[in-house]
């Protein structure tokens, strides 16, 4: 292996597909796809493992011919995490540092990282990030990053990303059993976010709806921040559902006329009826009653979409719109539909920025994987050659300030049991 490259590997398991992109990065940071691959996913629900051997068996089977492609064998990956459970908390911290001329250093932004978080969660969640998003020192807000500022009171607002402990520790399992180490968990909408959005659009105000089989996730950036992400359980696999019930077939045959047949525009003939199998087989359905069948399903998820927004306080608050991923964003015309419930501009967002077989990763359904990938990239992480030895940053890719200090929360541990005795 080239010793001036490294690999890092996304890993995103669904509840209808697990897909995986390996990718190369250069002393010069240079980002090159070199492996992917996609299959169905097994044992999970709703963004949960069910169980511990199904979505095993399929990151397994998936992960032969993406290493294959790589030249690599797989052993650690950044892993997506979905499901309702997946939350944003804000919260608030403040800690005193010592006299006004004290110079902020790592180990003060640890403690007052900690502060925030106690007591803000439930026992039973885990936080998976901390998204420092304002300090203020002595009274002064508005500050990004305090490092070496001098003061004697500093004080964190955050977003606290969190799930329930044991989904978050089942699917660490679950990979484990794959023979996969998850060295990070991110939210699907987080880490599609990293893969679509500008610096510009997180800074002037933008949402990233996950619009999978099984859940639809939000993200909104703001300020170059993640400010909100949450979960609606529903997904395009509702859809093919519904479909499946009224017209009285077989899931697969509803698969096939919802994406060969439907369009989110609804503005086709409803006169003309849709014609499916062969000649001795061909089955005729009404155009309409398809049609009306998706549209009340589609107008329940964005609803609830819309909802996260309002609740967020970000609802038509948001200058570059929504950007729309995942599978269930293939539908033809989808944007304009959204566009229609959630009353902002809809986009279809692509992973940019990327070489390599960059061209077959460049789809909606990718978004999560490639986003993966990059935040193993951006966190000097070599997970995927077997070398899990990087330094984990913090914020889904931004470096925490405690490295370049050498304070740690491990530091803080140690004083804590060596004050003991």
């Amino acid at each position: 292996m080239d010793e001036n490259k490294r690999f890092v590997t996304g890993l995103d398991v669904g509840s209808e597909n697990v897909r995986a992109v390996i990718a190369t990065v250069s002393k010069g940071g240079e980002f090159s796809v070199v492996g992917y691959n996609e299959g169905k996913s097994a044992g999970m629900r709703k963004g949960i493992p069910a169980n511990l051997t199904g979505p095993a068996a399929s990151i397994d089977k998936m992960l032969g011919d993406a290493e294959r492609m790589g030249g690599v064998d797989v052993r650690s990956a950044y892993v997506s995490i979905n499901g309702a459970t997946v939350m944003s908390t804000m919260t608030k911290g403040m800690i005193a540092v010592g006299a006004m001329e004290h110079e902020i250093n790592g180990e003060d932004l640890d403690r007052v990282e900690d502060v925030a978080v106690s007591g803000s969660l439930e026992t039973n969640r885990k936080v998976l990030d901390v998204v420092p998003l304002e300090y203020a020192l002595d009274g002064q807000g508005g500050i990004k990053d305090p490092l070496g500022m001098s003061g004697a009171r500093l004080e964190m607002r955050a977003c606290v990303v969190s799930a329930l402990a044991p989904n978050v520790e089942n699917l660490k399992k679950a990979t484990l059993t794959a023979d996969v180490k998850a060295e990070r968990l991110v939210p699907t909408t987080v880490a599609a976010a990293r893969a679509v959005l500008t610096e510009r659009q997180k800074e002037n105000g933008v949402a990233v709806v996950d619009f999978g089989a099984a859940t639809t996730g939000v993200a909104i950036y703001e300020e170059g921040d993640l400010q909100y992400t949450g979960v609606v359980p529903i997904g395009s696999n509702n859809i093919t559902n519904d479909l499946a019930i009224v017209l009285a077939i077989e899931p697969e045959l509803a698969e096939e006329i919802k994406t060969r047949f439907i369009t989110g525009d609804f503005e086709t003939e409803k006169s003309v009826a849709i014609k499916i199998g062969a000649k001795n087989t061909e089955r005729t359905f009404d155009r309409k009653e398809v049609e009306d069948v998706v549209k009340a399903r589609l107008t329940e998820i964005f609803e609830e979409v819309r909802k996260k927004l309002k609740a967020a306080k970000y609802d038509q608050r948001l200058p570059e719109g929504i950007i729309l991923v995942g599978a269930g964003a293939k539908m033809r015309d989808i944007e304009k539909f959204a566009k229609g419930v959630l009353e902002a501009a809809v986009k279809i967002g692509v992973p940019t920025g990327l070489n390599g077989v960059a061209e077959a990763v460049q789809k909606p359904e990718y978004a999560v994987a490639v986003g993966l990938a990059m935040l193993a990239a951006e966190d000097n992480n070599a997970g995927s050659a077997g070398n899990s030895g990087g330094k984990k940053g913090t914020s889904f890719g931004k470096k925490k300030s405690s490295s370049k200090t050498g304070g740690t929360k491990k530091t803080n541990l140690l004083k804590k049991i060596f004050s003991k005795f």
